[in-house]
């Protein structure tokens, strides 16, 4: 067998890992590298996986303690954060083992190590070097920071810390009002801390639907999470009682000093594309670091690159989907991403999802186009399990009816949000949802309701 790989892939998160077992079914000969010790990357062992574990725990313990009596069920409360830290690793540690079992499965083999391309063809991991016919990287994203602010993961946070403190916080405080910050803000929430969001925009949740915005700040408000709005912070000092956190008005003057427990740094991550040896090989980057690609190809021959370290954005499925392509592209076949239908879905309670162009977008684009709107009050079921928060609206073009987006908040939206992602992908009319059966009692039929109201003819409001 020879020597030389068809694919080797640099990074083990959700693009890379994928790309990996792709490019294993399709019969390529492929390995994966990977330096963290762990497969799964920022997503499943510091990210996307363990958040979800904890906004889980998180929201059964409010829920036990602020429901439970109402549905005539009793309990005493008493919270154990090494129990449920212990039960988010358990969850993550089997999902990372489960990832070499596929990789066994697809024979791909799993270099681990710190790859560096030092020539066209060729990664050197720990001072020995692999030839492959393909390189991708795929080396995701890491936490951005703010200059002046020291994270030490104690104190000063980012979202590794957050999901790994022994205890709760009095008072945390939140920079960024992003998908980050508040879904773990709202864990540390549920669980008793006293938790204010500093944002630099006059507004939360920065390029989605401006009605989501609205209505997502009204709901996170009632669960007592304070907003400093337009407001930036300048600097973080530590003091013998905690933190103080001085921030000024956006535009400049207007101090405001904020004192906290801990501070949770999350506006946003950056491309992990450092030491790769791009420079060397002339792999072209923009001025934020992303590797520049036209159709996942870098300028240079056989190198590729997928996920958070190229533009567009940073979710673990766009990066499957990426890898997915790649793998069956260098395999001869016709690997594709519709980039108009990545669904992106905030996990707070409530969930919040999107999918496709917001009605801003529409307007600044000149784009006709007409919407419907269903609220979950209206809804059966949301009002059998006492979830009433929240709507499903569906934005479809004035003159086609083709769906152009769809945007939703409430208890269970992350799931709903695939019909109509499905629906727009096979260019589906706003009606054809609106004509499609739907079980009944279920907070689905929401989804139903709002594409009839596209067109006025909802039926349960």
């Amino acid at each position: 067998m020879s020597d030389i790989y068809d694919v080797l892939v640099i990074g083990g998160g959700p693009g890379g890992y994928n790309c990996a077992i792709r490019a294993g079914q399709l019969g390529l000969k492929v390995a994966c590298i990977e330096g963290r010790g762990t497969l799964g990357g920022t997503c499943l062992n510091v990210g996307c996986i363990p958040s979800k574990a904890l906004l889980h725990s998180s929201e059964m313990y409010e829920t036990a303690g602020k429901d439970f009596a109402g549905l005539g069920i009793k309990a005493e409360l008493e919270l154990d954060l090494p129990t449920m830290m212990g039960a988010k690793e358990k969850t993550v540690d089997a999902l990372t083992k489960g990832i070499e079992f596929l990789f066994k499965k697809n024979k791909v083999e799993y270099i681990q190590g710190f790859g560096k391309i030092t020539a066209p063809g060729t990664v050197e991991v720990d001072g020995k070097a692999y030839q492959a016919k393909n390189i991708v990287i795929a080396t995701g994203s890491e936490v951005a920071t703010l200059p002046g602010i020291d994270i030490d993961e104690t104190r000063i946070i980012s979202s590794t810390g957050a999901l790994s403190l022994s205890e709760v916080p009095g008072k945390l405080l939140v920079i960024g009002a992003g998908v980050i910050g508040l879904e773990l803000g709202s864990v540390w929430r549920r669980l008793g801390s006293e938790v204010t969001v500093v944002e630099y925009l006059p507004h939360i949740l920065p390029g989605m639907d401006g009605e989501i915005q609205k209505q997502a700040t009204r709901m996170f408000k009632k669960q007592k999470v304070k907003f400093e709005l337009d407001r930036k912070v300048t600097g973080v000092t530590k003091t013998a009682s905690g933190l103080n956190v001085t921030t000024e008005a956006a535009a400049g003057g207007k101090p405001k000093d904020i004192a906290a427990d801990v501070v949770l740094v999350a506006i946003g991550r950056r491309p992990f594309t450092d030491k790769l040896g791009l420079d060397t090989l002339g792999v072209a980057t923009d001025k934020r670091g992303f590797v520049a690609t036209d159709h996942f190809k870098t300028n240079v021959g056989g190198i590729w690159a997928i996920g958070d370290c190229t533009t567009g954005p940073m979710l673990a499925h766009k990066a499957e989907e990426e890898a997915v392509a790649v793998a069956e592209l260098i395999a001869g076949k016709a690997g594709h991403v519709n980039y108009d239908v990545i669904p992106g879905v905030i996990y707070t309670n409530p969930e919040i999802a999107c999918v496709g162009q917001t009605e801003e977008e529409l307007k600044e684009a000149g784009i006709p186009y007409k919407s419907g709107k269903f609220p979950f009050m209206a809804n059966s079921r949301a009002r059998a399990n006492h979830e009433t928060d929240g709507f499903v609206k569906i934005l479809a073009h004035a003159e086609t009816d083709e769906i152009l987006g769809a945007h939703m908040i409430g208890k269970g939206v992350s799931e709903m949000i695939a019909e109509v992602a499905l629906a727009m992908e096979f260019k589906a009319a706003s009606e054809d949802i609106a004509r499609t059966c739907h079980a009944h009692p279920t907070c689905s039929e929401a989804v139903r309701q709002a594409a009839m109201d596209v067109e006025k003819w909802a039926m349960q409001m």
